[in-house]
């Protein structure tokens, strides 16, 4: 291996393997930076905010937030519901309440239509599952749509 060469002026030239290794070094300290960025941001007034009231009905100290719908469409009754449970001594902010999994059901006739809530917030159900709502209601209505006069199957018992 020869010396690394140096300048007239005396000052040495980084190799190549210098080089990328420093150069490697700041990438990877980079994305840990932005990967931790989203955990260390926090808002420090949110620490000195009291912790928001239970909301009722919910003795473990959760908040939930509700949305519910009940129609009559092309003759067919359908029912839904979307619960956002907040954990307690959450922060009151948007973030949180978005982050939220939530609790989802639609009944056709009074038989449950198994709904799943995709990454970008939208909704698909098993009967258009190629496809997905942005609400709740337009799953259900879309759903009747593609059943036509066919009823949904009940419920299947689960066994362990």
């Amino acid at each position: 291996m020869s010396p690394t060469p140096a300048k007239p002026g005396g000052t040495r030239i980084p190799s190549r393997r210098t080089v990328l290794r420093g150069a490697f070094t700041a990438a990877v300290v980079t994305g840990t930076a932005g990967a931790l960025l989203p955990l260390l941001d926090r808002d420090p007034a949110a620490a000195d905010r009291p912790a928001p009231a239970p909301g009722p009905g919910s003795g473990s100290g959760s908040r939930a937030t509700t949305e519910e719908f009940a129609e009559m469409y092309r003759g067919r009754e359908i029912r839904g519901t979307a619960t956002v449970v907040v954990p307690a001594g959450a922060p009151a902010d948007d973030r949180v309440a978005v982050a939220a999994e939530p609790v989802t059901e639609i009944r056709i006739d009074g038989r449950p239509l198994h709904v799943m809530r995709r990454a970008d917030g939208t909704y698909l159900s098993d009967v258009r599952h190629y496809e997905s709502y942005p609400t709740l209601l337009e799953t259900a209505r879309a759903a009747v749509d593609e059943l036509g006069t066919a009823r949904l199957a009940p419920p299947a018992a689960h066994h362990m």
